[in-house]
């Protein structure tokens, strides 16, 4: 407990290992061509050998971890928001109100553009987070950075898409509700938006300090 964060060692279990089991697979809200389930461990036995990296390096190694994995999941979150941009500008220039497909109406075109404009917003960070990453740099608030806005534009791009295709897209016959559904999770995981927002205001404070 003295050392706090520098005690905490990481350690490779491999299967199957004596205690080591899987819990029951879980029905989730959204994603759910991803797998999740707890993993158990009870009284598992491994030797020193298993050790991943240096003795005390473990929380270390968890936020380096997590670091990478907040680009991974900005990337995924982006997919979402593109594939709700582009459910709802296929939809709107086939639907007709008026004599008109509806994405001649000033109001579906300001959602379309302002999608678009978030949409390519993360995506340039997520971009500079990835390039940061491949040289070398450390890339902690751009990955938080790229998380926080990518994960933040799936969710509103994947609401904004139910509201072009209206009730059409709470139907589950459309896409448009499991993107709705599947955006959720990357505000969560990975470290939650709230989270990001202090990853952020932490790095930038250090930066800024005189």
């Amino acid at each position: 407990k003295a050392k706090k964060h520098k005690g905490i060692s990481a350690f490779i279990v491999p299967k199957p290992t004596e205690g080591l089991s899987l819990g029951k697979k879980e029905d989730k809200l959204g994603i759910k061509g991803s797998s999740t389930c707890v993993i158990n461990f009870d009284n598992c036995a491994i030797d020193e050998g298993s050790m991943l990296g240096e003795p005390g390096m473990g929380f270390k190694i968890a936020m380096k971890t997590l670091d990478a994995g907040r680009i991974g999941v900005a990337g995924q979150a982006l997919g979402i928001a593109q594939a709700s941009l582009e459910s709802a500008a296929a939809y709107s220039q086939q639907r007709v109100a008026f004599n008109k497909p509806i994405s001649q109406m000033q109001t579906i075109q300001n959602k379309l553009a302002d999608m678009e404009c978030k949409i390519w917003s993360a995506r340039l960070v997520n971009w500079h987070a990835a390039k940061l990453k491949d040289e070398g740099h450390n890339f902690t608030k751009e990955a938080a950075m790229a998380k926080l806005l990518a994960s933040e534009t799936a969710t509103y791009c994947a609401h904004q898409a139910i509201q072009v295709l209206g009730g059409m897209g709470y139907v589950a016959d459309m896409p448009a509700e499991r993107h709705y559904r599947d955006a959720r999770i990357t505000e969560i995981y990975e470290g939650t938006s709230e989270i990001q927002r202090l990853v952020i205001a932490g790095n930038l404070l250090k930066e800024m300090c005189m």
